[in-house]
């Protein structure tokens, strides 16, 4: 094909995109159905990833919860019981009524694994125990996360290592364990949980920042190998929420009179904007929409005048408070240990998402 038409081709349908992604905009996409397929969480624990796990639950998904805490793990698990629970009473009730649907037909169940995701050989494992428990995956959520809180010079080796093995390369071992069978059967989702961090930065938080970026480019590198080989069953969604209202960055602040601006996310509000793009197979989303634009901003203005934006906004020492509300924290939990227990507590991991 000659050269120039092929271009003319291309211009338009780069303009179909436009239009189509506008078109969503005014007309709400139909979400779809995602009852009886089987989600894996990793980081299921606490934070997005318990109420990732709720929210798939609701909608009737087999649920399968990794987390490096047995406990708070459990915890999401009698949660997620409590929702099938509810579901199956309404069903009942329904079928009583003479209203019995497809939902009674199905009885999904919740699944349960420690697993820390930064060593690859136990993701390994535990991704054949669950095909071997379970089967076959639909949707994988990357979502483990971990955060050091501490400035690069003052931070264990140790925990700058586990910062990206967990945030970046644990996204590699879950890939490599689940999506052979996706591409096998052009079928499945799988869901990166990344940061505003990985679009662009602040100071403070270079281990973050830097795995964060890496799971983006994993992220979009891994889509772009998929339309490749024509795999178009197999959906891909970024999530790159805003600072979330938990534990991970507490005491973080920007300046004072913008801070009302962009206040931190509600976990809940977070996960549900994520899961309709998920549900809609949209490719990314930002949370707030202003992400966006920041994102934006970041590609086309000079490096300086970023800078004097960060300035003013506050943005540029936004986390020494989180830093140092860490540094507190750790200093007092030092403390309160013997001096023979005290190493032992430095080269603790800081979770979690």
């Amino acid at each position: 094909m000659n050269i120039f038409v092929e271009f003319c081709l291309v211009s338009c349908k780069v303009l179909w995109t436009f239009v189509l992604a506008g078109t969503r905009w005014i007309v709400r996409p139909k979400e779809k159905n995602v009852m009886g397929q089987v989600c894996v969480i990793t980081g299921a624990g606490s934070g997005l990833g318990r109420h990732f796990a709720k929210e798939f639950a609701r909608r009737g998904a087999t649920v399968i919860l990794w987390d490096i805490n047995w406990e708070s793990n459990e915890e999401t698990a009698d949660m997620v019981r409590q929702i099938y629970s509810d579901i199956t009473n309404r069903n009942h009730e329904g079928s009583v009524d003479g209203e019995e649907g497809d939902e009674s037909q199905i009885q999904p169940k919740v699944y349960t694994y420690l697993c820390d995701v930064s060593k690859r050989e136990e993701v390994y494992l535990t991704a054949d125990k669950v095909q071997r428990d379970v089967g076959n995956i639909d949707i994988l959520i990357n979502n483990a996360g971990v955060v050091s809180g501490r400035h690069l010079l003052e931070c264990p080796d140790e925990l700058l290592e586990r910062t990206m093995m967990v945030n970046c390369h644990a996204h590699f071992w879950t890939t490599k364990a689940f999506v052979p069978k996706m591409l096998e059967l052009n079928h499945g989702h799988i869901v990166t949980v990344a940061s505003s961090l990985g679009l662009f930065t602040t100071a403070g938080v270079e281990d973050y920042c830097a795995s964060k970026f890496g799971a983006i480019g994993f992220h979009e590198s891994l889509s772009h190998e998929l339309k490749a080989a024509e795999k178009d069953g197999i959906k891909m969604t970024l999530v790159c929420p805003f600072l979330v209202d938990t534990d991970m960055f507490k005491g973080c602040k920007i300046r004072k009179e913008i801070a009302p601006l962009f206040p931190p996310l509600k976990p809940e509000q977070c996960v549900q904007q994520a899961m309709r793009a998920i549900l809609t197979d949209q490719p990314m989303i930002c949370t707030p929409r202003i992400m966006y634009m920041v994102s934006f901003m970041k590609t086309v203005l000079p490096f300086d005048a970023i800078v004097c934006m960060y300035q003013f906004l506050g943005a540029d020492k936004c986390m020494y408070p989180f830093l140092a509300h860490r540094k507190e924290a750790m200093n007092n939990n030092e403390s309160k240990l013997p001096s023979t227990q005290q190493p032992a507590i430095q080269q603790l991991p800081q979770e979690k998402k």
